[in-house]
């Protein structure tokens, strides 16, 4: 699957601005995490489980 193909999603933590987004989308077995402001550079690639575990903690921690 392309990266074209995917339905990227705003982080909720980004700005309104437009300017400082990150943007993810879930793939097969796998979540992507792209800067949009570079969205020809190839995403971060992760493991479903090691996504999960980043969210679990990231909720639990305060920002």
């Amino acid at each position: 699957m392309s990266t074209t193909e995917l339905v990227w999603i705003k982080s909720s933590y980004s700005g309104g601005g437009g300017g400082n987004c990150v943007e993810v989308a879930v793939g097969s077995g796998a979540v992507l995490v792209r800067d949009s402001k570079d969205v020809a550079r190839r995403p971060l690639t992760v493991s479903s489980e090691a996504w999960s575990a980043f969210a679990a903690h990231s909720a639990r921690s305060s920002c």
